[in-house]
């Protein structure tokens, strides 16, 4: 009990300290992450995890949108 207590808190405090954030990939990668760490054991890692590597592909798709000139969907 001590330990969702204390995993709360945390959370709580990381939003609240955060601020604004571009939330653009993070929150299907959190989705997807949250998931697939449930099925092992740790859901709040998995939804890190796949929040970062979420917002690093749409980061990654906004370059090459902007390196061929926003017009062209961009391909991978």
């Amino acid at each position: 009990m001590t330990r969702i207590v204390l995993r709360a808190a945390l959370i709580l405090a990381a939003v609240a300290l955060a601020g604004t954030a571009e939330a653009k990939g993070c929150l299907k990668g959190a989705a997807v992450g949250g998931l697939a760490g449930h099925a092992v054991g740790h859901g709040i890692a998995g939804a890190a995890a796949g929040c970062a590597i979420g917002r690093h592909e749409a980061n990654k798709q906004d370059k090459t949108k902007v390196q061929n000139g926003g017009d062209q969907p961009a391909t991978r």
